[in-house]
């Protein structure tokens, strides 16, 4: 008989002896970042669930971690029951937000402009894929759902859970989790309509830069939708607009009110903004604002503009 073997060490770092299971652990690590971020809209906290992730798994013995099937379908749900005390926790946090919430914005990886041109080592927002289910328009029909609700959508919806495996996480039937997720979908059905053309957005963005730099009200409100709204998120930590502006006209006189503040402070560059056309607005060298734009018919229906210097940290140029 032979002898039952010892446990093995864990593997010396400095020694180029490396654990096999520990890179296909880590890999799962964009696809656990990618979840965080369209349960939770912020980066910031997407990176916290993974950590946290990561830190239940190893506090599992090791006949634990042998003993589970597929450690990437495991941490998956471990982070989505993560995401979900979250959202309910975050819930009560923003009653006590000033002004309105905004989920973070996302740059393109190839204009993540935090850092200096070649730097090594990838930024999160490389590991985020910026596709429809990442758009502002997108999230913010998220972020009106009940935790549950959206739990549900993203992980059937998105990532093709099943409906039994949803349940465990959230703690409902199959049943009533497949009623959650087509609930949510009726409500992203009814607040977002198609896209226009890449090229038609970025014109339409193009021409609303213009317009503002110009403080030409009458250019705005023909861009504008006339039920067009204009959300601010500055935190309580910079000056924005607490209350969405609410119709082209009020939003249009908005615009170009803060052109007439900023116009000899500020610059406004072009740039891709959850994988839609997008402006920043940087001051002596710094970001601080990103737009997102909703594009509907040809006309701009929502501008989201995120001041709050803890969400834009990504954008900040040096």
């Amino acid at each position: 008989m032979t002898a039952p073997s010892e446990p093995k060490p864990d593997p010396d770092p400095d020694s180029g002896e490396a654990d096999p299971g520990l890179s296909a652990l880590m890999s799962e690590r964009r696809q656990l970042i990618n979840l965080g971020y369209r349960l939770l809209g912020s980066l910031a906290d997407a990176e916290d669930v993974v950590q946290e992730t990561y830190l239940r798994w190893y506090a599992l013995s090791a006949q634990q971690q042998q003993a589970i099937e597929s450690p990437g379908a495991w941490l998956m749900t471990v982070a989505s029951r993560i995401c979900l005390n979250q959202l309910a926790s975050a819930r009560v946090r923003r009653e006590s937000y000033v002004g309105e919430w905004i989920p973070e914005p996302l740059p393109e990886p190839g204009e993540w402009i935090t850092g200096q041109p070649g730097a090594g080592g990838l930024d999160p927002a490389d590991r985020v894929t910026l596709d429809e289910s990442v758009t502002m328009a997108f999230l913010v029909v998220l972020d009106a759902m009940t935790p549950a609700e959206r739990v549900a959508f993203v992980l059937h919806d998105v990532y093709r859970f099943p409906f039994p495996e949803i349940a465990e996480i959230v703690g409902r039937t199959p049943a009533a989790c497949r009623q959650l997720a087509s609930s949510a979908r009726r409500r992203i059905r009814a607040a977002r309509a198609p896209d226009g053309p890449s090229t038609e957005q970025a014109a339409i963005v193009r021409d609303f830069k213009a317009a503002w730099a110009a403080q030409d009200i009458d250019a705005l409100i023909g861009l504008l939708d006339p039920d067009a709204t204009a959300t601010a998120d500055g935190g309580g930590l910079v000056n924005a607009h607490l209350d969405p502006i609410m119709g082209g006209v009020r939003v249009a006189h908005a615009y170009a009110e803060l052109a007439g503040r900023v116009r000899d402070r500020a610059t406004f560059l072009e740039y891709t903004v959850n994988g839609r056309p997008g402006l920043v607005a940087v001051q002596d060298g710094r970001t601080v604002s990103v737009f997102a734009f909703d594009i509907v018919g040809g006309r701009i229906r929502h501008i989201w503009a995120v001041a709050n210097p803890e969400k834009i940290r990504p954008w900040r140029l040096g």
